[in-house]
């Protein structure tokens, strides 16, 4: 289970960074276009699409961080990223309940959890 939700995380960090710039491709271009530099503040479009996109990496690695403690049996930072994702994903919800949190709400327990060897 616990390497299963290391996975999923590394995918959704993907998935964030396909569907980001697929999604998003026409803010992200205009802001490209007009330099680039600072062209992602001040446009609620290009700010989400930027936030939603660069969030991808990050899940990314700490779901790849989180498949190397596991292949590691590194049980102690395992638990470590559950409670920092359980955080993290905590006050996302409650911010923006409508948003894939949710999942990263559901995967933190399994982290913590396993983390103890539960």
């Amino acid at each position: 289970m616990m390497i299963a939700a290391a996975w999923i995380l590394a995918a959704l960090g993907g998935a964030h960074i396909l569907v980001g710039l697929l999604w998003f491709r026409e803010p992200i271009r205009a802001a490209w276009r007009d330099g680039g530099f600072g062209q992602f503040q001040g446009h609620d479009a290009r700010r989400v699409a930027f936030w939603f996109t660069i969030f991808g990496p990050l899940l990314l690695c700490v779901g790849h961080v989180a498949i190397v403690a596991a292949a590691a049996s590194d049980f102690a930072l395992i638990h470590i990223i559950g409670w920092y994702l359980l955080g993290l994903a905590g006050v996302a919800v409650l911010a923006v309940p409508k948003s894939g949190f949710w999942v990263v709400l559901l995967l933190a327990p399994v982290l913590i959890g396993a983390g103890r060897l539960w």
